[in-house]
């Protein structure tokens, strides 16, 4: 079973950056697709990022290519986001999720609140 504990979230202006974690506890973190997702007040939850088990293979949702990246560190079984260029549509609860290669388990985070705003 798997424990996921996002943090990094916060406040910023339009324009500015955050940097997204996303800590797992358990075993077999290598053997986890891992996706980012988000969801604002009153919106469907949007898929916003996916990276592979190995970290050699990403995608992103169209609204947020070129402006954030996934990244994970198996080593210490964290999933990162690090967003870029901030909008204020980018406001949202973001939560992580961990898929296993057999399909069969998923994992979803709490969430950690980013807002955009002058």
């Amino acid at each position: 079973q798997v424990q996921l504990v996002e943090s990094g979230g916060g406040s910023v202006q339009p324009g500015g950056s955050l940097r997204l974690s996303c800590a797992a506890s358990g075993s077999a973190f290598s053997s986890y697709t891992m996706l980012w997702y988000r969801q604002a007040p009153g919106k469907e939850r949007e898929w916003v990022a996916t990276i592979t088990t190995t970290g050699g293979g990403t995608n992103y949702a169209d609204s947020v290519k070129g402006r954030f990246t996934i990244s994970r560190d198996n080593g210490k079984n964290t999933v990162y986001l690090q967003m870029n260029s901030l909008k204020p549509e980018d406001t949202a609860v973001y939560i992580c999720n961990a898929r296993h290669l057999d399909r069969l388990r998923l994992y979803w985070g709490q969430g950690t609140q980013v807002t955009v705003s002058s």
